[in-house]
């Protein structure tokens, strides 16, 4: 599963952007989580990349290194060109989440992903994005994962 947060940064970050959707002015987190929300990648970047263009970084990146993947899912804002690049280049379906219209309802499959967000946030150090390079805003990441696995154990 593949998504992605705006969160807002300091300024002396040195890459930021303005998320147009979300009016975040700051860093895109996207990660890529099994089905149990354990982290297998993420990619940092200024918040004003789209989705589906930057989530193909990731895709890569974990697919490289976790070449039986058979399938990813995401939600709207990864249709077309993550889609069709996610087909021909690796023949892996990816299952894009509807939107329920009328009320909000929890989309089970999409929940997952979401709870790593929320397991990321309980981090002091990732709530807000003070660091200054990209590099350690990853490194804080997967720190923070690391930590709630062992504490699970």
């Amino acid at each position: 599963m593949i998504d992605s947060q705006s969160v807002k940064t300091t300024d002396a970050a040195e890459e930021r952007g303005i998320d147009g959707g979300k009016k975040v002015k700051g860093r895109k987190r996207h990660i890529v989580v099994d089905t149990m929300g354990n982290l297998l990648d993420v990619v940092v970047h200024a918040a004003n990349l789209h989705d589906s263009t930057s989530g193909i970084l990731v895709a890569r990146q974990v697919m490289a290194q976790i070449p039986t993947i058979k399938a990813f899912s995401s939600d709207a804002g990864y249709r077309k060109s993550f889609e069709e690049m996610m087909t021909q280049e690796f023949q892996c379906p990816v299952d894009i989440s509807e939107k329920i219209k009328g009320s909000w309802q929890i989309i089970p499959k999409r929940w997952v992903v979401e709870r790593t967000f929320s397991w990321l946030n309980h981090s002091r150090r990732l709530a807000k994005d003070v660091k200054k390079s990209v590099s350690s805003e990853v490194a804080f990441v997967k720190l923070s994962q690391i930590s709630r696995i062992l504490r699970t154990l």
